[in-house]
């Protein structure tokens, strides 16, 4: 698998970002719009030269997710469902789950 480059504002080796940078802030979202992985979505806004896209219901096959920590990937799908990487177990930050409207259709 190559390394996925996660974009935002210091952004560390596990995706954490300015705005989260917590133990469990390891989780990075690929934008709909422009299929780039953020750490955040302040980070997109702050960064990006364009407006956000959400991922559509019909998308939720996609690869959009990446754990920052052992730098697997999931489906938006299998991440809706998860409060940990189902890879290495490491846990995500359940308070992110009131951000999901801003990247996902729901």
């Amino acid at each position: 698998m190559s390394q996925r480059i996660v974009k935002g504002v210091q952004v560390d080796d596990e995706s954490r970002c300015t705005h989260y940078h917590s133990k469990v802030d390891v989780v990075a979202l690929q934008f709909a719009c422009c299929e780039e992985f953020y750490g955040c979505y302040q980070c997109h806004q702050e960064l990006a030269d364009h407006p956000p896209k959400k991922w559509s219901k019909d998308e939720r096959d996609r690869e959009a997710i990446l754990c920052g920590h052992c730098k697997n990937t999931m489906t938006i799908a299998e991440y809706l469902k998860v409060h940990e990487c189902p890879s290495c177990r490491h846990p995500f930050n359940e308070g992110c789950a009131n951000h999901y409207p801003l990247y996902f259709e729901m």
